[in-house]
């Protein structure tokens, strides 16, 4: 690995998450391609994209982008919520995709309490 974002556990997590959700996204009825199938992906992929970003940032920095991976994870607990209301994934699959993301989300938090010490 060639750069330290990709040693932290919780980015390995989060990008098992993006191909989780690039899967279920594919089964998708095609009229949500501009719509929740965008936004889960984007949602997804920013959680990466955040701790990638700001790995390459001082300290103070990075938390904000920890904060930001966050706030990602939550759209993409919203995202799915509607989803399961509309009948694209199953509440099985519901309820695995969140706990990643509850996962994720106190992954994030014990990072960013580690950048404090």
């Amino acid at each position: 690995m060639a750069f330290n974002f990709e040693k932290l556990d919780v980015y390995t997590k989060a990008g098992d998450f993006v191909n989780k959700v690039y899967l279920i996204t594919k089964r998708f009825p095609k009229e949500e391609v501009f719509g929740l199938t965008s936004q889960l992906r984007r949602a997804a992929v920013s959680i990466l994209l955040n701790l990638a970003e700001g790995s390459a940032r001082g300290k103070k920095k990075f938390n904000r982008f920890i904060d930001m991976a966050r706030g990602s994870v939550f759209e993409c607990v919203a995202i799915l919520r509607i989803s399961i209301k509309q009948n694209y994934i199953d509440s099985l699959r519901f309820k695995q995709l969140e706990s990643d993301l509850e996962e994720i989300s106190k992954m994030l938090s014990g990072l960013k309490r580690s950048l404090k010490r």
